[in-house]
């Protein structure tokens, strides 16, 4: 099989994408995603005024990790340009929409990044950067950004597979954690994760094989207990996302014969409460090219918005607030035990 990691490859369309997965259901004799949400009494999904716009700033990034859904890398050449920003500059100075979600790749790769978070601080938005952590180690061109974070007030939130090296290393690289752990620290020193200083720090936790992450509340004490115990590290909330059957981590399932299994997990894991309370609902994804998607997931299977607004230039919040939400089997993932979201458990 082709890795998915060449754009060329056959399963790395998300017409094949869906094509396995619609497959998988049949075969087991398991309900579609919208025949589940009818069976359920949710119905279709509608959403709520937005409340986060999350933009992707591309999908270079320093790291190539095994789950990555963006299938992100240091080869990839996606990013947005500094037109599409000033596109979505306009529509949050018009707009009451709070937060802004900024995620890639590595978003900091872009090279109108910080032009970005210095026009969103004078908007008066919270800023969320989605931070890889080593992309703070990988030259002199990041070193400062730390610094930056806390002068603009930045929410950092950062993936961590887990407390331990060598889970941490299997899923995203040889040498990560300790880079992590380091960059950490180096947010830790100025004011990250540390009671009272207003400098928010999340962790990411996302399984390392074919099963649902544990419950939130727990975990995060694991994490906060060993992370301070073993490296003097404080952070301020762990998030649990589930991952999607989708990308690297659809062709991992595939080539390691756990899809079968991981989708039955899935749909007998559904909740409904879950459902109800899905990231795409307050969400609007802004591709790299100013494409519309309902969430971050969709938009990496080029699934845009339903209706004729369909990319930033034409943005229009009274009619996109009419639109029904696009789903797939993959929105399966985010509704599966206690939930899933760009902000963790949902129920």
């Amino acid at each position: 099989m082709k890795s998915l990691q060449s754009r060329g490859s056959e399963l790395a369309s998300p017409e094949r994408q869906f094509r396995i997965l619609e497959e998988v259901l049949d075969r087991k004799n398991l309900p579609s995603f919208s025949e589940k949400l009818e069976q359920s009494k949710v119905g279709s999904l509608h959403p709520i005024p937005t409340e986060i716009f999350q933009m992707n700033l591309g999908k270079l990034c320093n790291q190539t990790c095994k789950h990555c859904h963006v299938d992100a890398g240091p080869d990839r050449k996606e990013s947005m340009s500094k037109e599409t920003m000033l596109h979505c500059l306009s529509v949050l100075a018009t707009s009451s929409i709070p937060i802004v979600d900024i995620t890639g790749g590595a978003p900091e790769m872009n090279p109108e990044f910080r032009w970005l978070v210095k026009e969103l601080r004078k908007l008066g938005k919270k800023i969320m950067v989605r931070c890889n952590l080593t992309i703070l180690l990988a030259g002199t061109r990041y070193a400062d950004l730390p610094d930056f974070y806390a002068q603009n007030r930045v929410e950092v939130v950062s993936s961590l597979p887990y407390f331990e090296k060598r889970r941490t290393d299997a899923q995203r690289g040889e040498g990560v954690f300790d880079r992590s752990i380091e960059a950490l620290k180096r947010l830790n020193s100025v004011g990250y994760g540390i009671p009272d200083s207003g400098l928010i720090l999340n962790l990411v936790y996302n399984p390392a094989g074919a099963f649902l992450p544990g419950a939130q509340i727990s975990l995060e004490k694991e994490f906060k207990n060993s992370l301070y115990k073993e490296h003097g590290i404080h952070f301020n909330s762990l998030f649990t996302i589930t991952n999607m059957p989708i990308s690297r981590y659809l062709e991992y399932l595939q080539e390691s014969g756990n899809l079968e299994n991981y989708l039955e997990k899935l749909v007998s894991s559904f909740n409904p409460s879950a459902a109800f309370g899905v990231m795409c609902k307050n969400t609007l994804s802004v591709g790299y090219d100013g494409s519309l998607y309902d969430c971050d997931f969709n938009q990496m299977l080029e699934m845009k918005v339903e209706g004729t607004i369909q990319n930033i230039r034409d943005y229009d919040g009274a009619s996109l607030l009419q639109r029904t939400i696009r789903v797939g089997e993959h929105c399966y993932g985010c509704t599966a035990g206690a939930g899933s979201s760009c902000g963790g458990a949902t129920a």
